[in-house]
């Protein structure tokens, strides 16, 4: 099971720092991405980061990210973050976590490679 939360309103240029906790699932086997779906358009990948036992290298979409994101996990938590700087308004979205399967020595982007997703946390750019 995956849980997110962190989300909410905040100004063009502020920050934010979402958290996806997880029970059920060890993490030093699964990676875990961070999806975002706006009103109207995709769900699309935002951030991964590989399991422990793969090497914990993280990945970004830099399309939009830019070096404004930054995923981590705590092991000890079971939670991995997202810590988001110099929001945008285009980073109005729900966003999402996601596990990938077991031992996967992968990130990946790809909505249909991922079974087990949180609900969702809203987070709104607005000024």
């Amino acid at each position: 099971q995956l849980q997110a939360s962190g989300g909410g309103l905040v100004q063009p240029g502020e920050s934010l720092r979402l958290s996806c906790v997880v029970s059920g699932l060890d993490l030093d086997y699964h990676a875990i991405t961070w999806f975002r779906q706006a009103p109207g358009k995709e769900r699309e990948g935002v951030a991964c980061i590989k399991s422990r036992s793969t090497g914990s290298s993280t990945y970004y979409d830099e399309d939009f990210v830019k070096g404004r994101f930054t995923i981590s996990r705590d092991n000890d938590e079971n939670t991995v973050y997202l810590q988001m700087t110099s929001l945008k308004p285009d980073d109005t979205a729900v966003y999402y976590c996601a596990a990938g399967p077991y031992g996967a020595d992968w990130c990946s982007f790809h909505v249909p490679d991922f079974r087990s997703w949180g609900q969702g946390t809203e987070v709104t750019v607005s000024s």
